[in-house]
């Protein structure tokens, strides 16, 4: 261990003296217990004593570790950072969205620069990057605004590929081509939008009328006062309904003759011979189904008339015998008469 105490010195100086950038906002991956079981602990203290240096500091430290897995630690992937490290850290973003950047560069390298959404699966980029710099942190003319602090905007056309926590990163990569140095920060975050523009789902609203039919249901209004119908004797008369429900009354009088008017067009009156008088009531219905005389509605008034006998009648016998014998009866009969 003695031995390797000054190779770690000297790596972690070396580290020291590189520190140039690292993105302060949005929050992005920190070093944790994670990043050291796959990088190695050695790796790990350096990067928590010094996370804005390069990947290439990194590996100088991870080259004389035992403990380093190239394959776990994917070191080029957000420096070797990792996920599990960093759940408290996950951004949501939606579709379109513009999402400011701030970073901190402590000295200039002319390099290039950009911002890409990372798959972090396979370490690569998805489509395009969001913004990118052809010379980036020059030492002509130092570090300028637009490098530090810009925006960009959440592609519209990632669809389900970052909709999982761990499955994308936003990472802002620099390399300064002038000292072969690499500086990354991810920043983990979801999609929760589908684009620029929400498509609202237009529900169809079905209604139903209610259709009454005038065959079986139609309330037709009777007259309020009852409409009476005279007729001759021998005459009755008959009320039949027609399709609609109304219940009509006709009053009918000896001796009379007459068409029942009714203002419901759908009555019609049949004289028949009778020797009675009927009274029929006029009642308006609702909604009947049915034609009904009401038992009150319909009483029966037959009127009698009797010949009061105050005359007697009396037997007489003619004769039918002779001329002499009908001569003599009506000289009696007259004189009888006469005598009276």
């Amino acid at each position: 261990m003695k031995s390797f105490t000054p190779a770690l010195a000297f790596a972690s100086i070396i580290s020291l003296v590189n520190a140039h950038g690292f993105v302060t906002s949005p929050a992005a991956r920190e070093p944790g217990t994670a990043m050291g079981a796959a990088c190695g602990q050695q790796v790990l203290s350096n990067q928590e004593s010094d996370k804005y240096g390069n990947i290439q500091g990194e590996l100088q430290v991870a080259a004389t570790q035992t403990d380093y897995n190239a394959a776990e630690c994917d070191i080029w992937l957000c420096k070797g950072y990792k996920f599990a490290d960093n759940q408290a850290n996950i951004q949501s973003y939606t579709a379109g969205e513009e999402v400011a950047f701030t970073v901190d560069i402590r000295a200039p390298h002319t390099g290039v620069a950009n911002v890409s959404v990372v798959q972090t699966s396979s370490n690569t980029v998805i489509g395009s990057p969001l913004i990118s710099w052809d010379v980036y942190a020059s030492v002509a003319t130092g570090v300028t605004a637009n490098e530090t602090s810009f925006s960009v905007t959440i592609p519209d056309d990632l669809g389900s590929q970052c909709a999982t926590a761990g499955d994308c990163v936003l990472q802002w990569y620099w390399y300064a081509e002038s000292i072969d140095q690499t500086y990354e920060s991810c920043i983990d975050f979801t999609l929760g939008g589908s684009g620029s523009s929400a498509v609202a789902s237009t529900s169809s609203t079905s209604s139903t009328s209610s259709i009454s039919s005038t065959s079986s249901s139609t309330v037709v209004a009777a007259t309020t006062t009852p409409t009476a119908a005279v007729v001759e004797t021998p005459t009755t008369a008959a009320v039949q309904p027609t399709t609609s429900s109304t219940t009509v009354a006709a009053v009918v009088k000896t001796p009379t003759t007459a068409a029942v008017q009714s203002t419901t067009p759908s009555i019609t009156v049949a004289a028949q011979p009778t020797t009675s008088t009927t009274t029929v009531a006029a009642q308006p219905t609702t909604f009947a189904t049915t034609v009904r005389q009401s038992t009150t509605s319909a009483a029966a008034q037959v009127p009698t008339t009797s010949a009061d006998a105050s005359a007697t009648t009396s037997a007489v016998s003619i004769p039918t015998g002779s001329a002499a014998d009908v001569l003599s009866w009506i000289e009696s009969l007259l004189g009888n008469l006469v005598g009276n």
